[in-house]
């Protein structure tokens, strides 16, 4: 599914598209910041973000006036990804194998990615959540799981993303070792199964 080009949209602030250098020059600076974001989280500054853009730091704040206004960019395009994720699985025959087939498709995300872990963390995920369509496509998902006996009856939406933090938690501590992370989180998705009945 083709993810929407967020590069191509008007600079913060702007109400009218951009020259055709100015949106080169943007396009460059979000990819930039894509790879310096993913190595470095919220630590990263604008001054690395305009050093991988190979432009003058003043060009990124003409397009970007803070840090938080293009890390801001970065959450959006972040959760229109997690959004393909889910739509990838909306009408799988299989309730239960679309929710977790997801959830590890976000794990993985977040191993490739450190600002996705510093997002679910301590930014107003549930803001972009529900901008994006992602919180209600997510809870039908949920729902579904549930009805079909694949998921347990008290998991709800909003424990969603303290899941995917306790994910992350466990990626940092195996220092990206992924053999170790993918037992870690089998064993977290382990628990969100309901309990078998007694025979």
């Amino acid at each position: 599914m083709n993810v929407t080009d967020t590069t191509a949209l008007p600079a913060q602030g702007e109400s009218r598209p951009l020259r055709a250098d100015a949106r080169r020059n943007r396009e460059r600076i979000v990819n930039a910041a894509r790879a310096v974001f993913a190595e470095q989280g919220r630590d990263a500054q604008m001054d690395d973000v305009a050093r991988r853009a190979k432009v003058g730091v003043g060009t990124v704040y003409r397009h970007f006036p803070t840090k938080e206004a293009l890390f801001t960019a970065l959450v959006e395009d972040k959760f229109i990804r997690l959004k393909a994720i889910v739509d990838e699985h909306a009408d799988a025959a299989d309730p239960g194998e679309a929710f977790f087939a997801s959830l590890w498709r976000f794990a993985e995300l977040m191993a490739e990615d450190r600002t996705l872990h510093d997002v679910l963390r301590d930014y107003p995920h549930e803001v972009h959540a529900r901008r994006t369509g992602l919180f209600d496509e997510m809870a039908a998902l949920i729902d579904r799981a549930k009805a079909a006996g694949a998921l347990r009856e008290d998991f709800r939406t909003e424990d969603l993303p303290v899941v995917m933090c306790g994910a992350g938690s466990a990626m940092q501590m195996a220092g990206c070792d992924h053999e170790r992370f993918r037992r870690y989180f089998s064993m977290v998705l382990d628990g969100l199964r309901p309990a078998p009945t007694a025979a």
